[in-house]
């Protein structure tokens, strides 16, 4: 018991007096920031892409999109995201001359990847919605993209806002693997703190902590959400 209070005091000592606490910060913006827009971004390509590919396939033109498509889901899916980080930051951003730092190469990544796996769930959310809607919006003289658009889409997200709670909270964890690209992360600055003190314990378990209260957050969240949009489907 001793000898963890003894960690406990080396951890305060430089976690507040040495202005450790400054790294945290910053890692914590990061991981955010990079959770965040990556989500964001995630979003609005998977959200095309799930278009793309529920659109009926009569024509060529849907045909070709739909398979550039499943190329780029089998592709981000298929690799780990850390080998995604490395060959973006390394070779395949330097080859077309682009500088750029590691927060932004993350974020980028982040957004790419999440797309992949949102367009998925996205798509299954749109099946997910009655035909009938789609012939309604038609049948009253809207396109077909006016009509995924204000219509489908709207009522696939309604369904599917549990799984994009899960996936946002997966890019929060998720972002402890940035610090390979120079990235400064929860890890990273808890990771410093543990070389400076010659003692990991204590840094790493605040670190856990600090993920779960993370979680526990969004996951409030999503559940304000879901009971928003309920209370709202009652009152229609």
């Amino acid at each position: 018991m001793g000898n963890f209070s003894l960690k406990v005091e080396n951890f305060i000592n430089i976690f507040i007096h040495q202005n450790g606490y400054t790294r945290v910060l910053e890692g914590l913006r990061n991981t955010l920031i990079i959770a965040v827009v990556g989500l964001i971004i995630g979003i609005l390509i998977g959200t095309v892409i799930a278009t793309v590919r529920v659109i009926p396939k009569y024509k060529l033109l849907p045909r070709i999109l739909n398979g550039i498509c499943g190329f780029y889901v089998s592709m981000f899916r298929g690799t780990p995201i850390v080998v995604q980080l490395l060959v973006f930051y390394y070779v395949l951003l330097p080859l077309m001359g682009m500088r750029v730092s590691g927060l932004q190469v993350s974020v980028l990544v982040f957004g790419l990847n999440s797309g992949a796996y949102i367009s998925e769930i996205m798509r299954s959310g749109i099946l997910s919605v009655d035909t009938g809607q789609m012939e309604a919006g038609r049948a009253v003289g809207l396109g077909y993209w006016t009509t995924m658009l204000r219509i489908v889409i709207p009522q696939a997200v309604k369904n599917i806002l549990p799984t994009l709670g899960n996936e946002f909270i997966t890019l929060v964890k998720e972002t402890s693997v940035v610090s390979f690209v120079g990235t400064a992360d929860l890890y990273l600055a808890f990771n410093l703190i543990g070389s400076n003190s010659y003692e990991f314990m204590v840094p790493y378990l605040v670190m856990a902590i600090i993920y779960i209260l993370l979680v526990l957050i969004i996951s409030l969240g999503i559940k304000i959400m879901e009971r928003s949009l309920r209370k709202s489907d009652r009152r229609n």
